[in-house]
């Protein structure tokens, strides 16, 4: 089966796209590097000729008051032309309690996103994972400085890169959803514990203050961010992650 891999030279789309070449798919990744534009929507008809699936990883460049538009503009455009070329199911990778932190423009766009591709002319799947341990580096860097690093107490269930790459190609490969599977990481923590853990590995002596009004997370409240029942549990756990 062509599967067109929207977003495919990324951090999870590159990954996605080598699973899909591993099972027999002919796996075509695409990005602004290989001429698609999905703002303008330049490059869509060629990308999607022949495709039964399109998986969709783009992300908006800013977490800003900007991103509801890029993905209002980007989905209705992959919609409008993944219909016109009988594109069989549409995924997308979206966050696991996206809807639950409001505060958040950003994750308001990711919820918008869902809901454009939910009530679209193509049978979809949604994929919610929850923050990648590969994000531990810039969380932090948010809020420190060279002697102290700031993060909430926001309780996260953070999952590897590769066991969300799985996931969505895991979802990729079967009949569409026409809903939402949930994965997650093994182990809950709080934000700030999981910066001293981060830290103490890579030899860095900084302390870690707890402030709950510190970076991004400071708008998740309660188990906002944590998997509920029913999510698909990954295997890789963060400590196993770090000592890779």
């Amino acid at each position: 089966m062509k599967i067109a891999v929207i977003g495919g030279t990324g951090l999870i789309g590159s990954r996605v796209v080598k699973i899909l070449a591993a099972n027999g798919h002919e796996a075509v990744p695409h990005s602004p590097s290989t001429g698609l534009d999905l703002l303008s929507g330049q490059g869509l008809a060629e990308a999607l000729a022949g495709a039964g699936v399109v998986v969709n990883l783009t992300n908006s460049p800013t977490f800003d008051d900007a991103s509801p538009a890029f993905f209002r503009t980007t989905m209705d455009n992959l919609l409008e032309a993944a219909d016109a070329a009988g594109v069989g199911h549409a995924v997308i990778l979206s966050i696991v309690g996206a809807e639950l932190v409001p505060d958040l423009v950003y994750y308001r766009a990711k919820v918008l996103q869902e809901d454009i591709l939910k009530a679209g002319p193509v049978p979809y799947s949604i994929v919610r994972a929850t923050q990648f341990f590969e994000f531990m580096g810039a969380t932090m860097s948010w809020t420190s400085d060279e002697n102290t690093v700031r993060l909430p107490a926001t309780r996260i269930q953070p999952i590897a890169a590769d066991d969300v790459a799985q996931a969505v190609a895991d979802v990729t490969m079967g009949a569409p959803l026409r809903g939402t599977r949930n994965v997650a990481g093994p182990e809950v923590f709080a934000l700030d514990e999981l910066g001293r853990i981060t830290l103490a590995a890579q030899g860095d002596r900084r302390p870690v203050v707890t402030d709950d009004q510190a970076g991004l997370f400071a708008a998740a409240s309660g188990d906002a961010l944590v998997a509920k029942d029913g999510a698909v549990i990954a295997k890789t756990t963060y400590r196993e992650w770090l000592a890779r």
